[in-house]
């Protein structure tokens, strides 16, 4: 395909494309490219020429009538009627045409005045741009609006003007999107991509009105712009809450409590306000000016003693501004293409923070006895540096690796680039004007990283803002571990590391800190396993300095149950509402897992952790997870267990029990199995030791019915491969166990505490006892006719007949109930009763009277009483007739007249309220009662006198009677 293409360009710029491919892209077709670079690489091939309002002037009257007609044959179809238009007016005296003097040229370029930027298809940015946010961060649109954000940054670093340009018409369509006022009708938060999206747009807007070589009537038309965003209502706010607009304070405010301020008063933070405030900065400041400028910019030497407000005690220039805002200076020189600038900058700002350091740590010696003494501190930094809007810490490490990085290109680093493989750093010298120094770039950027994850700062408000802390906490992590650390990087981590731990109130890591302090648990998972191979006991006196967590341990004091330190609390509560907690919770067992798989086999180690864990951890179910970690590394599959860490885990499992012995969790059956097989792997005492203190650990059921079954089963004894004493000994635990059970809750644990004692003729008699003194208070006949039957299956009939007997005094089976489910239990009973002989069955049958109103159940135990002969289980030392009992003699007489008086009662209570469906069904109830009356001698008249008296009672139902007499005459 062949294609017209045409460019112009004016002063080094290209200031417009077209292209007959019709290619709609932000980004140039590539046959514009193509040309452009033919242009580039052959000059001589593109003929230059006057423009051709010069060539035309050469010509005379005739010469443009000719020039005119052949152009208009050449292109007679598309040329012709503008060709007309223009003839009509230019012979019409009073057109607009005439009132002009000259004509345009396009081949003549712009004049000197004419503003001249690059090409940009504003129509195309704001399509795109619509088409993404109309994606909702589907289809990898975060992805492509992130690389426009990072268009914008590459444009800014070339000093196009059109970087601002572009970011307006992105920044036009993010406020046009129609999700803004949906969500703040709903009062929900914005989606977490588009907040992200939307974090990135606001810092872009920083770095543009922080050019440090903009007009200033280009920043008074940037701030109108801003300003009229941030007035909209459905601007996103910075803190991320559309509903309780948080405080977030700019800069860092000193401490003065009795701080109440109404949350009325707050002004309102839009995601436009830094770059809104930002615009108030200027750089005409000279020092700083000598700053950014030289690298070899010291005070004189004579002026070096006494306090400086401008240099250090080295001669070096300090910059003594809010540290965020000073960063986000840095992030503007950075991002307009001045790198030496900003690593020069970056330098007098880690020299201020490091003397900030120092004065902190002095204060800190005067006050430390004091604060350890109170146990904690009211000093704290209100604006944390780490999940910072202006992400400070990240600005000044990204300045410093940059200069490190061995790269054919410095090109910077576009969040999102995927999966591509770590940067390689090599030592920079830093160049300093003062005495010979050794630093790199490279060691200040992990110096700064470490100052700003160590600093102490309270948790912000709203969900938002907390999410960001851990985010930026773990992005800044990440590029960390890209760093390989050599001896000068570890002197730097432990030097850092030891100012961090004296470091007081100003550290995260000092021995005191507020109570609503972030915590330090990924970064100290960071330093810990970084300082391991290096300086041992160092790592591990940090990891459990930051094992803590204050917020959960003390409730807040007692005057003050609001923040003390927010200016507000919404909701007065005596916990704050951190969002996070969970997440944070689980970094703190993270990092209690870390130190227990380094600490395998360092018994001392161990127990330091392990106390470290028992006083930091609340949460039974994180316990149970470390133990579970524990158990893990103390077994591989391949070599030995590790005795040392197989105990840490026990007593870990241990405590889990105790903490969850009296509260529900859902995990509790697995918790007491898994605990079960880890004494197991650590050994018969262990086994021995849990069976003794059950009480503290198990529940009666959980300790008959799992922990002694599963110690005393098969597997175990062969996992153990014990010898007779051992398993005599962990027996003789288990049925001591199953008799205390027993005693505690016989109504749970009986059965199981009976099973357990089998083996034990003595243990055994105790366990019966136990049961029998219960049944006639503590259980239920369900519990006593199973144990029964256990009796009967075990070869003890008699004590079965006696359970029974206790069973049937509890049972109550109303006339109606003949689908009982313990009616299986009743025949079962008396089923049992008429095969010991009589006077076992004339001892069950006044229990049975009593306790069993349904006549078919009752036919049911008549109809087999009269079948077979009672005493066929033939116990020894008893005769047995084996004649058939009559039902005229008792005891047998009592169970018919029972009978035939429940078959009575029943028939009234049906006939009180029977529907005519229900007539067929009477009527096969009434034979089924005939056949029982018959059993008695008199039973033919008795049954008959009963029908009379039906039919005269019930006279008015005509229809049944009818059916009555049909029937039964």
């Amino acid at each position: 395909m062949t294609y017209k293409v045409a460019i112009s360009f004016d002063r080094c710029k290209i200031t417009s494309v077209t292209c007959g491919c019709g290619n709609k892209d932000i980004f140039y077709c590539a046959h514009v490219v193509a040309l452009s670079l033919y242009r580039i690489r052959k000059p001589d091939q593109v003929k230059l020429r006057l423009p051709i309002s010069e060539t035309l002037f050469q010509m005379n009257r005739d010469q443009l009538q000719k020039f005119v007609q052949y152009l208009i044959t050449a292109h007679h179809t598309e040329v012709l009627p503008t060709a007309q238009k223009l003839a009509d007016e230019i012979l019409s005296s009073n057109s607009e045409i005439n009132q002009v003097h000259g004509a345009p040229d396009p081949t003549a370029g712009a004049s000197i005045d004419d503003e001249n930027c690059w090409h940009l298809d504003e129509e195309q940015v704001r399509e795109q741009v619509k088409l993404f946010l109309s994606q909702g961060g589907y289809y990898g649109s975060g992805k492509q609006l992130n690389s426009m954000f990072a268009k914008v940054r590459e444009m800014l670093r070339m000093r196009d003007s059109n970087g601002a340009r572009m970011l307006t018409l992105i920044t036009e369509q993010f406020m046009a999107d129609p999700r803004l006022s949906l969500w703040r009708q709903q009062g929900t938060g914005i989606t977490e991509k588009c907040r992200q999206l939307w974090d990135e747009l606001g810092a872009l807007w920083v770095c543009v009105v922080l050019n440090p070589h903009c007009k200033l009537e280009e920043k008074s038309c940037w701030l109108r712009q801003l300003r009229k965003w941030g007035e909209m209502d459905v601007c996103p706010l910075e803190d991320g809450n559309y509903g309780n607009e948080l405080p977030n304070i700019t800069n860092a405010l000193t401490q003065s409590s009795g701080h109440s301020q109404d949350s009325l008063a707050r002004p309102r933070r839009t995601v436009f306000t830094r770059a809104i405030e930002g615009c108030d900065l200027h750089w005409q400041d000279s020092h700083l000016q000598r700053i950014i400028s030289s690298d070899f910019y010291v005070s004189p030497s004579y002026q070096r003693e006494g306090e400086s407000l401008l240099f250090n005690s080295q001669g070096q220039p300090l910059w003594l501004e809010h540290v965020p805002t000073a960063c986000a200076r840095v992030d503007a020189l950075r991002s307009h293409g001045y790198p030496r600038e900003a690593l020069r900058l970056t330098v007098a700002i880690i020299n201020t923070l490091r003397l900030q350091q120092q004065r902190q740590l002095e204060i800190y010696k005067h006050q430390k006895k004091e604060l350890l003494q109170r146990g904690a501190t009211t000093i704290t930094n209100l604006e944390g540096w780490v999940g910072h809007p202006l992400n400070p810490i990240g600005c000044l490490f990204l300045t410093l690796t940059e200069a490190c990085r061995l790269e054919e290109e410095n090109c910077l680093e576009i969040s999102d680039a995927g999966d591509s493989k770590p940067p390689v750093y090599q030592h920079v010298p830093v160049v300093t004007g003062s005495q010979d120094s050794d630093e790199s770039y490279l060691s200040l950027a992990l110096e700064v990283a470490l100052m700003g994850m160590g600093q102490q700062r309270v948790m912000p408000e709203g969900l938002y803002a907390q999410d960001k802390v851990c985010r930026n906490e773990e992005q800044i992590i990440a590029r960390l571990q890209d760093l390989e650390l050599d001896p000068v990087l570890v002197q730097t981590l432990r030097k850092q590391c030891i100012l961090l731990l004296e470091g007081g109130p100003f550290s995260g890591l000092g021995e005191v800190i507020h109570r609503e302090s972030v915590p330090m648990h990924t970064f100290a998972k960071y330093l810990f396993s970084a300082l391991l191979p290096h300086d041992a006991d160092l790592a591990y006196k940090l990891a459990l300095r930051a094992m803590r967590l204050p917020v959960l341990e003390t409730t807040a004091p007692s005057g003050d149950v609001t923040h003390p330190h927010h200016l507000v609390s919404v909701v007065p509560s005596r916990y704050p509402r951190w969002f996070t907690l969970g997440h944070l919770e689980s970094q703190q067992c993270e990092l209690a897992s870390t130190m227990l798989t380094a600490a395998k086999g360092d018994m001392l180690r161990l127990r330091t952790v392990l106390e470290a864990i028992q006083k930091n951890i609340h949460s039974s179910s994180l316990i149970f997870k470390l133990a579970q970690d524990a158990f893990k590394i103390a077994t591989p599959a391949d070599s030995n267990s590790d005795t040392t860490l197989l105990n840490v885990a026990l007593e870990l499992g241990l405590q889990v029990m105790r903490m969850t012995l009296s509260t529900l969790n859902w995990r509790r059956r697995e918790m007491v199995r898994w605990l079960v097989t880890c004494a197991t792997e650590v050994g018969v005492r262990a086994l021995v030791s849990i069976l003794q203190s059950w009480y503290s650990l198990f529940t009666p059921t959980e300790a008959t019915s799992i922990v002694a079954a599963t110690v005393m089963s098969h597997n175990t004894i062969l996992r153990l491969s014990l010898d007779y004493p051992q398993r005599e000994e962990l027996a003789s635990c288990a049925r001591t166990l199953a008799l205390q059970c027993a005693m505690k809750d016989p109504q749970n644990c009986a059965l199981s505490a009976l099973t357990l004692c089998e083996k034990d003729h003595i243990a055994f008699e105790t366990a019966y006892q136990i049961v029998i003194d219960a049944a006639s208070t503590g259980m239920t006949y369900t519990q006593l006719f199973t144990i029964a039957r256990y009796m009967e299956h075990r070869g003890y009939p008699l004590r079965a007949f006696k359970l029974a007997s206790l069973a049937m005094t509890h049972l109550n089976l109303a006339y109606n109930q003949d689908t009982h489910p313990a009616i299986n239990d009743v025949l079962w009973a008396c089923a049992l009763s008429h095969s010991l002989g009589k006077n076992e069955l004339a001892a069950i049958i006044p229990l049975v009277v009593k306790s069993v109103h349904c006549a078919t159940v009752l036919s049911d135990i008549l109809r087999r009483c009269t079948m077979t002969a009672p005493g066929l289980a033939g116990i020894p030392g008893r005769r047995n007739s084996g004649k058939l009992m009559s039902t005229d003699k008792a005891p047998l007489r009592q169970l018919l007249d029972a009978t035939i008086s429940a078959y009575i009662n029943t028939t009234h209570s049906r006939l009180t309220h029977i529907s005519p469906r229900h007539y067929g069904e009477f009527i096969e109830f009434l034979s089924k009662a005939r056949e029982t009356f018959l059993l008695a001698q008199d039973g033919h008249i008795q049954f008959a006198q009963f029908i009379d008296n039906l039919k005269q009672i019930y006279k008015g139902k005509k229809k049944l009677m009818l059916l009555v007499r049909e029937r039964f005459g």
